[in-house]
Parts: C-alpha cells; sequence; structure tokens
C-alpha cells in the first residue's frame, strides 16, 4: 500500500502537502517546482516531485495552488537535476532565474487513477482515522516519505497533545475508504508519543 504523486529523496524534507485552493475549490496538487535557469537562453530548469519524474511534465500547464494558469511549457528535456524547459515571455537567463523557488501544482482531476492499494496523498488527507474496535483515533494531517516508506502523520488523538506517524501499510492500515472518508488502523499503540495515552471511545 503506497501514497503516491510525491517522492522526495531520503536526505530531503518533503515538499508540501496538496491543498486546497480557496478561490475555485479545486484540489491542487504540488508536483514540481522551479530551481532556476538553465543555461543562458532562457531555458528554466525543473525539479519534479512526481513518482515518475517524467510524469509531472505531463501535467502542464502548471497552475498555482488556486489552480490559475502560471506556467505553459514547451521543448521539455531532461537535464542533470531535473528538467530543462521552455516557456512563453521567457527568453532571457535573468527572466527564467526570477522565477526560482515557484512551486508547480496540477488540479486533482487531471491525474490518472490510481492503482491498486495506491491513493493520492489528497485523497487521503482529513479522513478520520479509527481503530479496529472503533476508537476514534484523530485524522490523517499529512503523508509523509523519508525514503523508506509512506507515514501516516495522525492529529487529533484524544488524549494526546502532539501529532504522531504510523506506517501507512496493509498490516498497519487494513482498510482505507476514501469515499467514506475514513481508515482503520491496528497494532499502533507502539506509535503513540504518550505509551499510557487512551484515547476515548469513537461516537
Amino acid at each position: 500500500m503506497t501514497a503516491t504523486t510525491k517522492a522526495p529523496p531520503p536526505t530531503a524534507a518533503p515538499p508540501p502537502p496538496p491543498q486546497r485552493g480557496e478561490d475555485e475549490g479545486h484540489t491542487t496538487i504540488l508536483v514540481a517546482a522551479i530551481t532556476g535557469a538553465f543555461g543562458a537562453r532562457g531555458e528554466i530548469r525543473l525539479k519534479s516531485f512526481t513518482n515518475e519524474p517524467a510524469a509531472c511534465l505531463s501535467y502542464a500547464p502548471f497552475v498555482d495552488v488556486d489552480g490559475k494558469v502560471i506556467l505553459k511549457i514547451s521543448k521539455p528535456r531532461q537535464v542533470k537535476g531535473g528538467f530543462a524547459v521552455r516557456s512563453p515571455g521567457v527568453q532571457y537567463r535573468d527572466q527564467a532565474e526570477a522565477l526560482r523557488g515557484t512551486k508547480l501544482y496540477c488540479l486533482r482531476e487531471v491525474l490518472p487513477a490510481p492503482e491498486k492499494d495506491e491513493f493520492y496523498h489528497s485523497d487521503l488527507l482529513g479522513l478520520s482515522v479509527f481503530s479496529a474496535d472503533d476508537v476514534l483515533m484523530g485524522r490523517i494531517a499529512d503523508v509523509q516519505n523519508y525514503g523508506a516508506s509512506d507515514l501516516l502523520e495522525i492529529c487529533d488523538t484524544p488524549n494526546v497533545t502532539a501529532n504522531w506517524t504510523l506506517p501507512f501499510t496493509l498490516a498497519h492500515v487494513p482498510l482505507v475508504d476514501v469515499p467514506g472518508k475514513k481508515v482503520s488502523i491496528q497494532d499502533w499503540q507502539e506509535f503513540l508519543p504518550d505509551k499510557n495515552a487512551k484515547p476515548k471511545q469513537g461516537q
């Protein structure tokens, strides 16, 4: 079981989670970022956050977090550290360099359906978390990956003050019900920051 879309290198902090644009109600997925200029002729260097690095190119034109188009691309090619692309209106190195740090999103609805036992991060965020005996354990605040496996960050656990993480595997998360907005977990006790905490019975 995996969460897909972002896969940062082992030593890097994960990119920000998918966000919902407030203006249009779109869910936007972070798929790439501009890391500066490539060469002297206005090419833009992109860093991909998709599991298959080249897949990010198929989601162009890229949008901002609110779903507004901010970057159209052409002539993509792979270079060291990512991809070099051209964009209308960007002809010189200083123009490309000025875009450094820009986060590039795509709309959730343009992504292909995930494979069996794969889930987009945006579909998991906010789901209620229940134990096997129907104890409400909180909700999913984030999905992290530091190179080994995906981790669910769980928040709002009753009687637990800090967020905590649980491996996103079939052994620990046997049920993911996206339409029902919930997941079921088991063998979670050792992952609580306070081993003596006793979450209240779910409704």
